[in-house]
Order: structure tokens, then sequence, then C-alpha cells
């Protein structure tokens, strides 16, 4: 559903001001690349908070019940 909705924003860019939408096709590519790296440090950031969660929760789990672990 994103995915059609991005087209069809482009489209009505497009017939609004084609200049801008063929400037923001071509730049695209680039604007992901400059991200990427953001990306890769959020989902960093994610497992370490995930990492500190289990060790914090893992005595709680330990307790509750014998079987469980």
């Amino acid at each position: 559903m994103g995915t059609l909705m991005t087209l069809l924003l482009w489209c009505l860019l497009f017939v609004v001001c084609w200049p801008l939408a063929l400037l923001a096709l071509l730049l695209w590519p680039v604007v992901w690349l400059i991200t990427l790296p953001f990306r890769l440090l959020g989902i960093a950031v994610g497992g370490v908070f995930a990492l500190l969660r289990a060790i914090v929760y893992l005595p709680a789990r330990l307790l509750s019940s014998p079987g469980r672990l």
C-alpha cells in the first residue's frame, strides 16, 4: 500500500511540476545511500537495547517458574 501511495504522489508531482519530479527521481538513490549508515546504526542500537533488556529480565525469568528458560 505504501508503494502505491508513493507512486501516486510522484505522478501527481510529475503533473504539477515535472522538473522537480525528475530531480526527485534522480536524487532518490543518493538520499538512500546517505541515510543507510543511520539505519544501520539504528539496528545496532536496537540490538544493544534488546541485549540489555534480556540481561535485566533474566533473573526474573529464572525465578518465575522452574521449568521455563
